[in-house]
């Protein structure tokens, strides 16, 4: 009966989880749901949340520090519901690639009807935290949504999806500045801008650990496209990322001590891009997970510079 139950929980996980324990010890019928989800990893959740409290931060919070949570909030739902959305048009492609062919919907263990519900219930949340922001605010975020729907097929069109999903995961940028300010400005769309060339970073250094596979079935990504010189376009592509950074804190505060701010985050990629081997998966699984700690470091900066611009 051990072995049963041991085979059975390692059916419902993914090979690729996080920590493998979260979503073994939830009841048989919930883990299907908890998979879609990406529950048990909240690396994406983080990822989505940052460029939003970066905005909030950098336009001086305004006395609204509720909008760190509810943001927080809204990209966890987010985020669950595009994994949900992204499993269900990639289901046919998950099942012939060894990392996902576990995926709930690629092995039959949710149904498609379940996983729209699901979506409908995330985004139900999603409606909640808009209902939280100001009209501006609640307009950019709302027009978010046909991005997010375009991005799983741009792996079918261009050899950078990369960016694509890095104009989605970056949305939260052109959402927290007007939040707290009330409009849109130049200083919000150079932190967006900033945070699409960091997604385009780690999210080829995502894309190493999968080179094999998406040759295999014939899907493109900007580590296959730059092939040996994935690292050095994960080096230009954070470099660029620390350049509008520093740009868009000089929009707010031109003082060079307020850009250095930026000095941990700065070191915090290097190490990462110094350290990347593109014939090493895991490491630059490992080395994109670190880019939570990333936008933990870039998020201090923002902070401390808005408030002290206030």
């Amino acid at each position: 009966m051990t072995v049963g139950r041991s085979v059975t929980a390692s059916a419902d996980i993914v090979p690729d989880s996080e920590r493998v324990g979260l979503i073994g010890a939830l009841p048989p019928r919930l883990r299907p749901f908890a998979s879609l989800m990406r529950l048990d990893r909240p690396i994406g959740s983080w990822l989505l949340y940052w460029p939003c409290a970066w905005s909030v931060a950098l336009a001086g919070v305004g006395g609204r520090w509720g909008l760190f949570l509810w943001l927080g909030l809204g990209a966890f739902a987010m985020r669950s519901a595009g994994c949900v959305y992204n499993d269900i048009v990639d289901r046919d492609l998950d099942r012939k690639v060894e990392r996902t062919r576990l995926r709930p919907l690629a092995s039959g263990r949710a149904s498609i009807e379940s996983a729209w519900l699901l979506i409908a219930g995330l985004c139900l949340i999603g409606l909640i935290v808009l209902l939280q922001l100001n009209l501006t605010a609640a307009i950019v975020a709302a027009v978010s949504v046909a991005p997010v729907a375009a991005y799983p097929f741009m792996k079918r069109i261009t050899w950078w999806p990369q960016a694509w999903l890095g104009l989605v995961f970056s949305w939260g940028a052109l959402v927290g500045w007007p939040a707290v300010t009330g409009s849109l400005a130049w200083t919000a769309l150079l932190l967006w801008f900033g945070s699409i060339a960091w997604v385009v970073g780690y999210d080829t250094l995502y894309a190493i650990q999968d080179i094999e596979d998406d040759a295999l079935v014939g899907v493109k990504s900007s580590a296959r496209r730059m092939g040996d010189k994935a690292v050095l376009g994960v080096g230009l592509f954070y470099a660029a990322a620390l350049l509008l950074w520093g740009a868009t804190i000089w929009s707010v505060r031109p003082d060079w001590l307020a850009v250095a701010t930026l000095v941990p985050a700065a070191l915090h990629l290097a190490n990462q891009a110094l350290r990347a081997d593109p014939a090493d998966g895991a490491l630059a699984l490992k080395l994109f997970r670190s880019n939570r700690t990333c936008g933990f470091l870039v998020f201090l900066a923002m902070l401390v510079v808005g408030l002290s611009s206030r």
